[in-house]
């Protein structure tokens, strides 16, 4: 127990006390601290963006969380298995979770993605998950753009071939015309993955940008795989304490929390932290007797000695 032992905390509590607890507290309380949490940190993030463009740019997503069928029978996902999905809204503009949204396992992502709105201008990078050509004609009227990668029955015809940028990974860059449920003319560039030697086709409905821009969009979507990555490994997400619904959510957005509050530290620190590395620092000094905003800034230094002088008198006359 060590430090704990300083707050009162003779013991660990018992599994059983925190599952009543998160079954019994509304989820939503921890919602609303969320969204709170981000506010703040948007402040702190504008403009820590990698490209110059002015639009706004997310990334759409979603991740399967694995859950036990018996114990979580009310999640449905497969016959022999559970799940809940977590759906994401990522910002590049610091890579905050700005919208989340928990579902049964078998939820699809195209459902999510068809009522959520976006500003006006911006751009969505999404996997080929969301592949809609519905859906892809109303962001377009709505003057929402989107990179994505092209599914492989793809029915198009080719309208004209722009000339390529030179020594670059463009291949090609075409204007088509889907025959799905897309009247409107959109943009396929073909790039070549230098890392896994494979050629991208990406489709877009973006015409001013360079095709290495567009290229580079979609790269930038990785940042939502390493969002999901580091919510599940660094914040044991996999791991539940309590079966209901309500606990689940309670444990997730308890994570999506604790992700705000480790931004939150980058965002104000000097020193060129690692998320990985502020999660490891922070649980092995988590009760040390420290100055927050001096250590964030200064990790390495080590800590003021106390002093040791002579006990003072208390002058009672």
């Amino acid at each position: 127990m060590g430090k704990l032992k300083h707050l009162g905390i003779e013991k660990r509590p018992n599994r059983s006390t925190l599952s009543y607890a998160n079954e019994h507290r509304p989820w939503e309380l921890h919602q609303r601290i969320f969204y709170q949490l981000l506010g703040k940190c948007q402040v702190l993030a504008a403009g820590k963006k990698k490209f110059r463009f002015k639009n706004k740019l997310f990334s759409l997503d979603a991740t399967v969380i694995e859950l036990c069928a018996s114990l979580f029978d009310w999640a449905k996902f497969r016959r022999t298995k559970g799940a809940v999905k977590l759906h994401l809204l990522l910002d590049h503009e610091g890579y905050l979770p700005v919208f989340a949204h928990i579902t049964e396992g078998r939820v699809h992502e195209v459902r999510i993605a068809k009522w959520l709105s976006f500003p006006k201008g911006s751009i969505l990078a999404i996997d080929r998950g969301y592949v809609d050509y519905g859906l892809f004609y109303t962001w377009t009227v709505q003057g929402v753009y989107f990179v994505t990668r092209q599914k492989e029955n793809a029915d198009y015809s080719i309208v004209k071939s722009n000339s390529l940028p030179e020594n670059r990974n463009v291949l090609k860059d075409q204007v088509i015309q889907l025959r799905q449920k897309c009247p409107c003319l959109l943009r396929r560039i073909e790039v070549w993955n230098k890392e896994n030697e494979e050629i991208i086709v990406l489709l877009t409905n973006h015409f001013e940008f360079g095709a290495t821009t567009i290229a580079g969009i979609f790269k930038d979507r990785w940042q939502i795989e390493i969002f999901f990555k580091t919510i599940k490994q660094n914040l044991k997400i996999k791991t539940f304490v309590g079966t209901s619904p309500n606990a689940l959510m309670i444990q997730i957005w308890t994570a999506l929390i604790a992700i705000l509050l480790l931004k939150y530290l980058k965002f104000r620190s000097s020193f060129a932290w690692s998320l990985s590395n502020l999660v490891a620092m922070l649980r092995y000094n988590l009760f040390a007797y420290r100055d927050l905003w001096g250590w964030i800034d200064n990790p390495y230094e080590p800590p003021p000695a106390v002093f040791q002088g002579e006990q003072l008198s208390l002058g009672f006359c």
